[in-house]
């Protein structure tokens, strides 16, 4: 292309509708050093302090979801939506972009839809097995729809492409053998490692579970690497003192996730669109506890997608008591179910979603 390429990326309110679109702009950019970006999102937002971080500009418009727990807090929602339209209108017209992608969430709705008003052509990348709101009426304007599963409702059949999330770079090529793994995170590698992951602030159910079973964990001498989230991190730590915890590390936050995937034998976690991508090309037996009140309910889709490839197990939130000890040991004791769900694990494995995505959207332009 001879002239400056401009391209306006939208999608945030979670990192799993921020870090795809910072993912696909770092592939264009491989591509084109001097094109210029645009990030468009949601003031208050997360995007606004994570987009600049990974060296990009962003805008704020005015814009949020329906809050279905205060109903009486939407009463000013329509005009939220009518200002946030003709902020998006006059930062689109003013940058001149010559393609827009969504990711999701709340900015992306106005941003897009004013791009297509606008004539540009648009490409949606949606992270999960159902289609979020915003994406589902944008993608009846746009050029194609990039998703991490093959067979999103709500999107005309003939637009998906099926390439899968944009996920760090690092996962990609900073996998390592097991034993080696165990070793520099000061685990014996000859023991069965479960790690278990509930998010950046934890997961209070997973956090639960680990504390009615950790005798368990100790009379089978099993290795358990136990992210707790920054919420129940100290309570945990008071409240294992007495344990004999040689074989169990309690972690806040893990930093280096490539090493710890590396690690484990066996991974517990809940079912966020780029966990699961993640976790696919991780390629480790997978123990999958959705988030129940997510919305729409699509971590379990998520997951489901998963389970009847037998690519993973699950345990639903509400039936963790009765059932979350017996399904991980099942898979703790058997090394061939453990090996069946890795090798199926492989078809939802896409590294090269980012490279692939960005082909695509070239080849439409």
């Amino acid at each position: 292309m001879n002239k400056k390429l401009k391209i306006v990326l939208s999608g945030g309110g979670t990192g799993g509708h921020i870090f795809p679109a910072i993912a696909i702009a770092d592939e264009i950019k491989k591509r084109f050093p001097d094109a210029e970006f645009l990030f468009i999102g949601a003031n208050g937002k997360m995007e606004m302090e994570k987009v600049p971080q990974a060296g990009y500009k962003i805008e704020g418009i005015d814009i949020a979801g329906i809050d279905r727990g205060n109903l009486l807090s939407n009463l000013g929602l329509p005009f939220k939506i009518l200002k946030s339209l003709s902020r998006s209108k006059k930062i689109i017209k003013a940058f001149a972009p010559d393609f827009a992608v969504g990711t999701g969430g709340f900015a992306s709705g106005p941003a897009l839809y004013e791009a297509s008003k606008m004539g540009i052509p648009i490409f949606i990348q949606e992270q999960n097995a159902h289609a979020g709101v915003t994406n589902k009426i944008l993608s009846k304007k746009a050029k194609a729809v990039f998703t991490a599963y093959p067979k999103v409702e709500g999107f005309p059949a003939e637009k998906i492409k099926f390439l899968g999330n944009p996920i760090r770079s690092a996962i990609i090529s900073g996998m390592q053998e097991t034993a080696q793994a165990k070793e520099k995170m000061g685990l014996n590698p000859d023991k069965l490692t479960i790690l278990s992951v509930g998010g950046s602030l934890g997961s209070r159910t997973l956090n639960n579970a680990w504390k009615s079973h950790l005798n368990e964990i100790v009379n089978k001498d099993y290795q358990l690497v136990w992210q707790t989230g920054k919420l129940d991190y100290k309570d945990i730590i008071e409240e294992t003192k007495d344990v004999d915890t040689r074989n169990i590390q309690i972690l806040e936050f893990i930093k280096d996730m490539e090493l710890a995937y590396s690690a484990a034998d066996i991974i517990v976690s809940r079912a966020g669109a780029i966990a699961i991508s993640e976790l696919a090309v991780a390629q480790k037996p997978v123990l999958l506890v959705p988030f129940p009140f997510a919305a729409e309910d699509h971590q379990t889709k998520n997951a489901m997608n998963l389970v009847e490839k037998n690519a993973a197990r699950m345990v639903k939130d509400s039936e963790m008591q009765e059932k979350f000890w017996n399904v991980l040991s099942e898979i703790c004791e058997n090394e061939s179910v453990r090996k069946e769900m890795s090798d199926n694990l492989k078809y939802f494995a896409k590294p090269n979603a980012a490279k692939e995505i960005v082909d695509e959207i070239f080849n439409k332009l």
